[in-house]
């Protein structure tokens, strides 16, 4: 009869537990190299947690840029559509070789996540502000593409939200981290082209639109595509397919972004960025000639306009000032007024408008708490710029805004459309 629990003596039970431990410390215990970041990736402490929000075409770019950092651990995807979730779910786990990667069709579930310490929000734009106030508000920072505002009463929560929370923002107005766009408004914040005169900005299209309904279709399984939660904060319409890519620019008074607030938002961002991201122009005239003409206080235009440009490729800008001129575009070429301009200089030539630099200044900024090149003031002011310009665009009349007040002093009409109701229950 074997001897009970009891009756194993004190020396026979330590001399068992001290082999055990030592066969214990003897055993090799195999650490992945990726732990170590001894494979290039680096350590846990020093990584950052993503999610993703909305991640479509754009978001599947902006998502390819994020997993070439070594710093990046990818670890949720959200979308109203299944085929996207389960696409970019794929994309993640074939990077790291696992099944990890979580999926969520609401974006909340997402932010209540402890874990991540980041998200990429690359829904449409309709969503862009607001989920990005529900980040902040859950302690995530956050890459946000653009058009980032519907409005310009949301430019100006988006900038203070940010501020109060603390948060780091990058706006994905991705030319400001390319060399030669930034030598271009180097140039003319340092003065190097004389007294600025006028900043031009390439808005692809001059026409206010209206979102409008189609003809109603079958509503999908909200697990295939959840209808409600793609219209979220915008009015309520009834399903359509052809809604699904496209719309999201809806805005109160029938106004929205088309070309100026589109392609307008990089352009006027980067003319923003040239005269030192002041504060927005005071006075926007309708289009005449094929231009639009905004002045800022001290008397520097900014002018929309869609033809007369040096081919240099999508995204054209173009500073003048009284002792010389430099235009730019995605080519990643420069032209200047004088070769003198180049002060000896070689400026790096990176054509295609590739957002991984602008990627790796917000990662450093996350870990540094430090301010992103496409932060949320700076996106604020060239925001309220193209939605003030929108707006005289719609009324067809020269708008004056106020700096101070932020709005259209004594303009009914002008003031309508400086906001929106949105839908319950994602007012801000």
């Amino acid at each position: 009869m074997s001897a009970s629990p009891r009756s194993v003596s004190r020396r026979k039970f330590l001399k068992s537990t001290l082999s055990a431990t030592a066969a214990a410390v003897a055993a090799p215990t195999i650490i992945p190299a990726s732990a170590l970041g001894l494979d290039g990736s680096a350590p846990p402490s020093e990584r950052v947690i993503v999610g993703g929000i909305g991640i479509g075409n754009r978001g599947t770019y902006d998502l390819g840029c994020f997993l070439e950092q070594k710093d990046v651990q990818f670890a949720a995807v959200c979308d109203i559509k299944e085929a996207r979730r389960t696409a970019v779910k794929k994309i993640a786990d074939d990077k790291y070789g696992n099944t990890n990667c979580a999926t969520y069709r609401d974006f909340r579930e997402l932010l209540d996540r402890q874990d991540i310490d980041a998200v990429l929000i690359a829904t449409g734009p309709n969503w862009h502000a607001t989920a990005a106030m529900y980040a902040a508000k859950a302690g995530k920072d956050m890459y946000c593409e653009k058009p980032c505002t519907k409005n310009i009463e949301q430019s100006l929560i988006l900038k203070e939200t940010m501020k109060r929370t603390g948060r780091v923002f990058q706006a994905g107005t991705q030319r400001r981290n390319l060399p030669h766009f930034a030598f271009a408004c180097e140039l003319a914040r340092t003065g190097r082209l004389g007294k600025l005169k006028r900043v031009y900005a390439h808005p692809a299209g001059m026409q206010a639109m209206t979102s409008g309904w189609l003809l109603p279709e079958t509503e999908p399984n909200k697990e295939v595509i959840d209808w409600d939660m793609y219209l979220g904060p915008a009015a309520w319409r009834p399903f359509n397919a052809k809604l699904l890519d496209g719309f999201n620019f809806e805005k109160g008074g029938g106004l929205v972004g088309g070309g100026v607030l589109e392609w307008g938002s990089h352009c006027v961002d980067l003319c923003q960025w040239a005269v030192n991201d002041c504060p927005p122009p005071v006075e926007y005239d309708p289009p005449k000639d094929g231009q639009l003409v905004a002045r800022y206080d001290n008397g520097v235009e900014l002018v929309f306009r869609e033809t007369g440009w040096i081919p240099l490729g999508s995204c054209p800008v173009r500073f003048e000032g009284e002792d010389g001129w430099v235009e730019a575009g995605d080519s990643g070429k420069l032209v200047l007024s004088s070769p003198a301009l180049l002060a000896g200089r070689t400026v790096e030539e990176i054509g295609g408008y590739p957002a991984t630099f602008h990627v790796r200044d917000f990662l450093d900024c996350v870990k540094t708490r430090g301010l992103t090149k496409g932060n949320a003031a700076a996106a604020c002011n060239a925001h309220i710029a193209c939605h003030a310009a929108n707006i005289a665009l719609s009324l067809g009349r020269t708008v004056k805004y106020s700096n101070e007040t932020h709005d259209f002093p004594g303009d009914v009409e002008a003031n309508r459309l400086r906001s929106e109701a949105l839908r319950e229950p994602w007012r801000l």
